[in-house]
């Protein structure tokens, strides 16, 4: 009777509620002192001596390990390194990376870097760096071990779904500069735009690219293929400003917190938009968050032809806080959803036009294989653009640059030239007196 007679005045304060959880042992910061106790324990008690950093640290990764696989906790070294390759400059072998249960896989290996060189493949399976098992590890952990300063060696087991055993590389770290896009000309109009990542100024270094196509195709393009195949997403403004550079208007992508709460739209405006000429755009189980956010955008709008295979399928989007000690927590706070109202978790892009590569992707990881990951909505909650289901087609035996994906999407773009010259001139409406 006296503790409820307590709660009913207290609630007129508006204060029962916290009074009673300052009671409740369960509450979550009563268990506080169960980690104080077993810290003290540890310090006073195990047999050789600890670092409580490091013990701290650990408390902290275990407690961002269990809600979602895209979130983490960086250490002070780790998250300079996170700062460094974000900035697009850093020494190492040119891996991204993902942990998928205790197994730390290759998602891709970025261009023209030691490990594409040495033939890594997405869906890799990494077992030991110098020596070092690596099962268990965080991705973060696995990262930070292949970095470090050019010149220096770094050896790696690793293993795939054709081999019949391991194999060991020993790779010379080097500087890895991410230019983030790279550029060329076919047939002297068609252009061709690869965006490896979304870092700082993958915005500007994409309409650079365009500008210096133009100039060399003597003026406007007649076809753009924008290929994001191995592109593990980056930076969430970054993969906006791409998607509006092609598109004049309407929703790029929408992302909400919890519950749904906080919803922010962003959309495309008609300043420095793209000539509107025939668009592709490439992808594959490499293909993952910001760069699913631009093919998803572009597929809804009826923009471009999406071309390749199934999508990584990661919508979500963290965001990275630096901590005060020079830590950083990397922390899921919303879903993403495309202009029709898709949420790709665990779906993934699905392309307009399946074309499998010489290299199969089947092995590579995608969000639905990761242990802790979101589950996609229910598609009565959230509409889902009809897509045509997978019909892998046979490699095209005359691709003269090995890439049969990208044959595909320039042979689309010179039939659609072809069907628009055979197609008849619109009829001239005869001018009528008033």
């Amino acid at each position: 009777m006296r503790n409820g007679l307590l709660c009913g005045l207290a609630a007129a304060a508006g204060v029962c509620s916290v009074a009673l959880a300052a009671r409740d042992p369960a509450g979550p910061y009563q268990k506080l002192d169960v980690f104080s106790h077993v810290l003290s324990l540890i310090e006073n008690n195990y047999v050789e001596q600890v670092d409580e950093t490091k013990l701290l640290y650990g408390a902290i990764d275990g407690m961002v390990r269990t809600l979602d696989p895209h979130s983490s906790f960086m250490d002070p070294r780790s998250y300079a390194a996170l700062k460094e390759e974000t900035e697009g400059e850093y020494g190492g072998v040119g891996l991204e990376l993902a942990d998928r249960g205790d197994e730390v896989v290759v998602v891709a290996p970025l261009d023209d870097t030691p490990a594409s060189r040495a033939g890594f493949r997405p869906g890799d399976r990494l077992l030991e760096i110098d020596g070092v098992a690596v099962r268990g590890w965080h991705e973060a952990d696995a990262v930070r071990s292949l970095m470090g300063p050019p010149g220096t060696k770094v050896t790696i087991k690793a293993t795939r779904g054709s081999w019949s055993e391991p194999r060991v590389f020993t790779l010379v770290r080097d500087v890895i500069r991410v230019v983030s896009v790279e550029n060329k000309l076919f047939d002297r109009k068609l252009g061709y735009v690869k965006i490896k990542n979304f870092q700082d100024r993958t915005d500007a270094y994409l309409r650079k690219a365009l500008d210096t196509m133009r100039a060399q195709a003597g003026g406007e393009l007649s076809g753009m293929v924008l290929d994001l195949r191995h592109n593990p997403g980056g930076l969430l403004d970054q993969a906006v400003k791409v998607a509006d550079r092609f598109m004049d208007g309407g929703v790029i992508v929408t992302t909400k917190g919890r519950g749904g709460k906080h919803a922010e739209v962003e959309r495309a405006h008609p300043k420095d938009t793209e000539p509107r000429y025939p668009m592709v755009v490439l992808v594959d189980g490499g293909t993952a968050s910001a760069s699913e956010i631009v093919a998803g955008a572009l597929q809804d709008s009826g923009r471009a032809v999406v071309i390749g295979t199934q999508t990584f399928g990661k919508g979500s989007v963290q965001t990275v806080i630096e901590l005060e000690d020079g830590s950083g927590l990397k922390l899921t706070i919303a879903r993403y959803y495309t202009p029709s109202g898709r949420s790709i978790q665990e779906r993934g892009i699905a392309p307009d036009v399946w074309v499998k590569a010489l290299a199969s992707d089947e092995d590579a990881p995608r969000e639905q294989s990761l242990p802790g990951h979101f589950k996609g909505e229910d598609a009565s909650v959230q509409p889902v653009a009809a897509v045509a289901p997978p019909r892998p087609q046979p490699a095209a035996a005359d691709d003269p640059h090995d890439d049969t994906q990208l044959k595909v999407a320039l042979d689309t773009l010179r039939t659609w030239t072809v069907f628009k010259q055979s197609l008849p001139p619109p009829p001239v409406r005869a001018a009528t007196a008033h």
